[in-house]
């Protein structure tokens, strides 16, 4: 396992509403100022992100609409020992699957850790743990909104019966880099747990294939996320931090970024060609 290199963002005039965004786990980026196609996760070869021309399908998925958090993951800090083979993020506890490379996102005025990114085999996977109310889940609220959020920028959303059960399979349009028509493309997850909701956003040939999504699936079902005790609104962000044993060579000094954290752009993406 290894590290990336974490990302500052920056700050400017939408500092406010950024941080607002990075705090909701609905935001979707505006198109117009997304990266260009190629501009995809550290790793992910360049070609991995542009396919024949065609329909995209998104992994070949099993209905599961009755999937059992408690049995298959993500978990709760109660519900499994982490002593062993998990790097420590503060508020998610990761896995250390072999070959695997995380970058955390920082925001720059606040220092603090807001996202991280899963590398494996040429596939992301981005994650954010929020706060949620403890008698009902956030999902069901948060695909409609992101359904809003991607429909504002003519984008489309797909709502389907996945392995990790009901997920969003979205599309942005955007530009390849030699001029073509495309679109970007995400794969949305949700997972309600005790006081918590862990939103993972799929990027790479795991948004599409099945046999890529396989080890990213199996990464985000070990997942073990870390509400704590004390009262939180629900949709706050939840904590994360560098790893304690961290060091400058295992984590790199920030690089700047955009100023804006979007699952869409930088981290879970792929392009295709229409």
């Amino acid at each position: 396992m290894a590290f990336g290199r974490p990302r500052k963002k920056k700050q400017d005039d939408a500092a406010v509403a950024s941080e607002q965004q990075d705090q909701d786990p609905t935001g979707a980026p505006d198109v117009q100022d997304a990266d260009a196609p190629t501009a995809v996760t550290p790793g992910v070869p360049a070609e991995a992100g542009v396919a024949a021309p065609g329909v995209p399908q998104a992994a070949d998925l099993v209905s599961s609409a009755d999937y059992d958090r408690a049995t298959q993951g993500p978990f709760d800090l109660s519900e499994q020992d982490t002593a062993n083979g998990y790097i420590n993020l503060g508020a998610l506890r990761i896995n250390a699957a072999e070959g695997l490379q995380l970058r955390l996102e920082v925001e720059e005025r606040s220092k603090r850790v807001i996202a991280v990114t899963l590398d494996l085999g040429g596939s992301t996977l981005q994650l954010q743990a929020f706060a949620a109310p403890k008698t009902e889940g956030l999902w069901n609220e948060i695909r409609e909104q992101i359904g809003t959020s991607v429909g504002s920028q003519g984008g489309t959303v797909e709502e389907r019966p996945g392995r990790l059960g009901t997920e969003l399979f979205a599309k942005l349009p955007a530009q390849t880099p030699d001029g073509q028509a495309g679109y970007r493309v995400a794969r949305f997850v949700g997972i309600n747990g005790p006081r918590w909701f862990l939103r993972g956003v799929f990027g790479g040939p795991a948004a599409l294939e099945a046999t890529a999504a396989a080890p990213m699936e199996q990464l985000f079902r070990s997942v073990v996320v870390v509400r704590g005790d004390q009262p939180l609104p629900p949709r706050e962000l939840l904590q994360l931090s560098l790893p304690k044993d961290a060091t400058a060579g295992s984590a790199p000094a920030p690089a700047p970024a955009r100023p804006d954290l979007n699952p869409l752009e930088r981290g879970p993406e792929i392009t295709e060609t229409r």
